[in-house]
């Protein structure tokens, strides 16, 4: 065989390997266990990770809608959720207040905006500080949904309730327990 034709076959097999290891290092896709407070067992997804996730929003009323997450996993199942990791949010309202949401967990939807936050959820507004499990927070629906031992502190008073819905559009805000026979508990601070 001629010297060159080898070197010739020897390059192209050099090649096809090379490409071969980078297509497979750069295209892997880690199984993830991951538990959500969603449903509260472990799920396997398959995903993508992302490192400093940011995503910026406006709804038909010109509210602004800020979204900051440490890492966020893309779920592969459904392409338009990302799992999230130490989440941050600011919602910008056109009145000039804003409202800060804070979780160790998330799960965003790109194509809507909806956010669920979970797991040590802090929202603060103005003088008003809202403690809770999970947050259902949705720009279509102007609402944001708070349960899960809910407390709710101003510089007043304290409150404690299962759930607390918040119209972002009127500010209205509706306070229950999912118990008819079990009060919302109501203590001054004064």
């Amino acid at each position: 065989m001629n010297k060159s034709l080898v070197i010739k076959i020897l390059l192209i097999l050099f090649t096809i390997i090379l490409l071969t290891f980078i297509y497979f290092q750069f295209n892997k896709k880690e199984e993830i266990v991951i538990s959500n407070d969603l449903n509260s067992k472990e799920t396997n997804i398959n995903s993508n990770i992302i490192k400093d996730v940011n995503y910026i929003s406006k709804d038909a009323s010109g509210n602004k809608y800020t979204l900051f997450a440490s890492e966020g996993q893309i779920d592969i199942a459904n392409s338009e959720e990302i799992f999230l990791t130490d989440v941050n949010a600011i919602i910008n309202l056109t009145d000039n207040t804003n409202l800060e949401i804070k979780s160790d967990f998330g799960k965003y939807n790109i194509d809507n905006f909806d956010t669920i936050f979970s797991k040590n959820v802090i929202i603060t507004y103005m003088d008003s500080k809202i403690t809770g499990n999970y947050v259902d927070f949705s720009l279509e629906r102007n609402s944001l949904i708070i349960s899960k031992n809910v407390i709710f502190t101003n510089l007043n008073n304290m409150l404690k309730a299962d759930v607390v819905e918040i119209d972002i559009k009127t500010k209205d805000a509706k306070i229950y327990m999912h118990e008819k026979e079990e009060k919302v508990n109501i203590k001054s601070t004064n």
